[in-house]
């Protein structure tokens, strides 16, 4: 059972297992993408994707949507920029912003990518029920809310 008490052990607290399993998860991710020859990080990748699934998504947004800071977003699109897979180009509106896109080479990454990305996915949830999924993506939003409201 997980107790919540000032002097409780490591392995009775529930953001311990939590931290663990997210980071048990990103090294298998990142350990997927390199077995599969992908230069590429995973938050590049949650950079990539998001830019794909929102296009014109500012920095900002992009930085709130991957849990990342504006210095780590500017690195991260300087890494994607140099590889080709992503431009940007300053707005003629705003000097201060940019308008990021991908490119064709970028596009090519993200359909030769996504299926080894589904693939360590539903390696990573085998033997998890749908509802069990269920349960805990509603108990992960509850925390964020809870840590959110009370911040």
């Amino acid at each position: 059972m997980i107790y919540i008490c000032a002097m409780e052990k490591l392995e009775k607290v529930f953001f311990y297992h939590l931290e663990k399993a997210i980071k048990s998860y990103r090294q298998f991710a990142q350990s997927q993408l390199k077995k599969n020859s992908f230069h590429i990080t995973v938050d590049q990748w949650l950079l990539l994707k998001t830019l794909h699934d929102e296009p014109g998504i500012n920095q900002i947004a992009i930085a709130e949507r991957v849990f990342k800071d504006k210095a780590s977003i500017t690195r991260m699109i300087q890494a994607l920029e140099e590889s080709g897979y992503i431009v940007r180009d300053i707005l003629a509106s705003d000097k201060r912003q940019m308008h990021l896109s991908i490119t064709p080479t970028g596009k090519d990454l993200i359909n030769q990518i996504t299926p080894i990305v589904l693939s360590y996915r539903k390696a990573a949830l085998n033997g998890i029920s749908e509802q069990e999924l269920l349960i805990a993506e509603k108990v992960m939003k509850t925390i964020a809310q809870n840590s959110k409201d009370n911040s």
